[in-house]
């Protein structure tokens, strides 16, 4: 049955498939998992990238190079003629004002501004990066560049588990003899 031969008469949901019910059913003994192995075992799940046991695709495949993808900073990125858009004259522009108007998704990652487009507006700019054509031409306006340097990553340092903390004694302090002679 294709698509387009389907009638309100036929119906919309098409039945299930009722195994384990006879011969004459066409799923009957077996119920369509084949004779013995994993698959007709109950519970069986084969797992993600299983090729029956030779050697995996993900295997194979030589494995060359390194990349700093992971390093990588993302930036909301906009261009000044967004700003020329959609900023009031003597505006603000950080990532609160920004998110606020609807210009950027979200203060998560750093801001970035790209010259592209013509700025007539004077506006407060603060960015963690700014284009060379961008501030010259945001200062050319009247306006204000503000940059704001990142912060680098550096490696957590190692912090001593609380439990094997809590697990040392504390030193016991202990009083001269004199003292508890002089007590009694």
């Amino acid at each position: 049955m294709m698509i387009h031969e389907i009638t309100s008469k036929v119906g919309r949901y098409k039945g299930r498939k009722r195994i384990g019910r006879g011969p004459g059913s066409g799923h009957g003994k077996t119920s369509g998992r084949g004779h013995k192995g994993a698959g007709s075992r109950s519970g069986h799940k084969r797992r993600a990238y299983f090729e029956g046991g030779q050697m995996t695709w993900a295997r194979r495949m030589p494995k060359r190079g390194f990349t700093n993808a992971i390093f990588r900073t993302e930036y909301h990125v906009v261009n000044l003629k967004t700003l020329e858009q959609r900023c009031e004259d003597g505006a603000t522009v950080n990532l609160e004002t920004l998110s606020k108007v609807g210009i950027i998704r979200d203060t998560k990652k750093p801001l970035k501004i790209l010259g592209e487009g013509e700025l007539t507006k004077r506006l407060d700019v603060t960015a963690a990066k700014l284009s060379k054509s961008a501030m010259a031409k945001i200062t050319a306006a009247g306006g204000n560049v503000t940059e704001v340097p990142l912060k680098k990553w550096t490696r957590p340092a190692k912090t001593v588990k609380k439990a094997a903390a809590a697990a040392t004694p504390e030193p016991a302090v202990e009083t001269p003899a004199s003292e508890e002679t002089a007590q009694d």
